[in-house]
């Protein structure tokens, strides 16, 4: 008798791998429905990877092949690993930053809105979105709220309604028949047109003695419809007088999910930016778990998640604030591994700084099919064939030829596919974290992302691939940077 055997190829087990990496991804977008989510699950995973979380109103007493990170406003992050071999005068920073935040709507400091019949909720807009996609969709609520203990102090708690509860917010279209030009041009007045409908006032009058006997002292009753503050109170398990503030985000409750024939694709909010800032965070902890590269690394390997790139980056948390800077000189100035700190920290923070590179890494966009004519025809990125090196003369993008060249080496040294992406000269481009941090610092700047379609929508998408091709450039970045920075010579 014959017996036939099954060889398993290394490319059907590479895709599983990447697949793999893109539900967890997944976990982690179905997990963050607002940044100070986002930084708590981040936190979750580096606390399970062994990494030991610090304060900056603290003293730090670092170590050599120490894992620290902490958390600033609970929306932004730093996470850092001390090389083995870092010697405070003659080493640098191997840093990834990413953003926390993507653009939404807000819950206004006094929401309580009320129209022929309906409760509706205020909102400001946060950020550039693509407005019009935020119709017709089940809404949620999310962010953080200030609770009072019973001690009297306040405590900063996570609150995420669509978790615990359903769908409560919707911001309804018109219907065609009362606006027959709405296929043409669709237009709306963001400040009246974008309210979501909380309640009818019908059913509201029903339980509004209930929800007036558990809302007595309530703070925040004025300000906001009684319902919403029951139904945060609720979901938090907390009396509705122990909220005395909050910072409240609308999100699309439809979960990310794999999508396309293949699973090729992923459909979710947030992709920009929580993209990029899972691939730091991933590239920065499986580099922590190689202990022979830990022993052997001269560099701080970080990455810092701002808060706030959405909106200009000027915030005490944001990318264009004192936290990379800070984070940067409280190292420097700190023992590690009982080594005393250099007697003139402010020449080892410029020497550091030149031994030091940057990767802002912010999502890209890949080529639409049905649009092809508004990519510059030699830079049309894909999904699936890596990430995007994006550049810029103007420097909206703080690429220039070394960090480039440096970060193709990276690729080629692992086999990471890369691609290139600028812009036609007759569109307009955004731009990012890049430009400001290496301004403000003197650093050595690239600017990269994961190709993306639908950029700003309430629903983006993203291709499968691409995590693990983001993932594994950010964590060659971590292991082989020093080394291949010793063999490019500017100046």
């Amino acid at each position: 008798m014959e017996y036939s055997t099954t060889t398993v190829s290394s490319s059907s087990i590479n895709n599983d791998h990447k697949r793999q990496q893109a539900l967890d991804f997944i976990d982690f977008l179905n997990a963050s429905p607002s940044p100070f989510h986002a930084v708590h699950e981040a936190s979750r995973r580096l606390e399970l990877a062994g990494f030991e979380r610090i304060s900056e109103k603290e003293s730090w007493d670092l170590k050599r092949m120490g894992k620290y990170y902490f958390t600033r406003n609970g929306s932004s992050l730093v996470a850092f690993i001390v090389g083995g071999q870092y010697e405070h005068n003659s080493s640098g920073f191997s840093i990834v930053g990413a953003h926390t935040d993507s653009p939404c709507l807000k819950v206004k400091p006094i929401s309580k809105k009320e129209q022929v019949g309906y409760l509706e909720v205020g909102v400001q807009l946060y950020g550039g979105g693509i407005w019009h996609t935020w119709f017709d969709r089940d809404l949620g609520i999310a962010g953080r709220v200030m609770v009072q203990e019973e001690d009297g102090s306040f405590k900063h708690t996570l609150v995420h309604i669509k978790k615990y509860s359903k769908p409560i917010l919707r911001v309804p279209t018109l219907a065609i028949h009362l606006d027959g030009s709405v296929n043409e041009a669709f237009k709306f007045n963001k400040e009246t047109h974008l309210l979501p409908v909380l309640a009818t006032t019908a059913k509201s009058v029903l339980n509004a003695v209930k929800e007036e006997d558990k809302l007595w002292g309530s703070n925040q009753v004025k300000k906001h419809h009684p319902a919403l503050i029951h139904l945060l109170a609720e979901t938090m398990k907390i009396n509705t007088q122990q909220i005395y503030d909050f910072e409240l985000c609308l999100f699309d409750t439809q979960p990310a999910t794999l999508s396309g024939v293949y699973d090729e694709f992923i459909s979710s909010a947030r992709l920009d930016n929580l993209g990029m800032s899972y691939c730091s965070l991933m590239a920065l902890i499986q580099s922590s778990k190689d202990i022979q590269r830990l022993s052997n690394g001269p560099n701080i390997s970080m990455i810092s998640l701002f808060d706030n790139e959405e909106i200009g980056s000027t915030s005490a948390h944001g990318a264009n604030s004192n936290l990379l800077p800070s984070v940067i000189e409280r190292i420097i100035s700190s023992p590690i591994s009982k080594k005393a700190p250099p007697t003139d920290t402010k020449i080892a923070f410029e020497k550091a700084i030149h031994r030091s590179m940057l990767v802002s890494a912010d999502m890209a966009h890949a080529v639409h099919p049905n649009y092809a004519e508004k990519y510059e025809e030699n830079h049309r990125p894909q999904m699936h064939k890596g990430t995007v090196i994006k550049i810029n003369a103007n420097q909206k993008y703080a690429t220039t030829a070394p960090t480039s060249l440096i970060l193709h080496e990276i690729a080629r040294q692992r086999n990471i596919p890369i691609q290139e992406f600028v812009v036609r000269n007759d569109s307009s481009c955004g731009s990012t974290i890049g430009p400001m941090l290496s301004a403000k610092l003197g650093l050595r700047t690239i600017d990269i992302g994961n190709p993306q379609l639908s950029m700003h929508s309430i629903r983006e998408v993203g291709g499968v691939d691409d995590v693990k091709n983001g993932i594994d450039l950010l964590q060659a970045f971590f292991d082989l940077f020093p080394c291949v920075d010793s063999i490019v010579t500017v100046d």
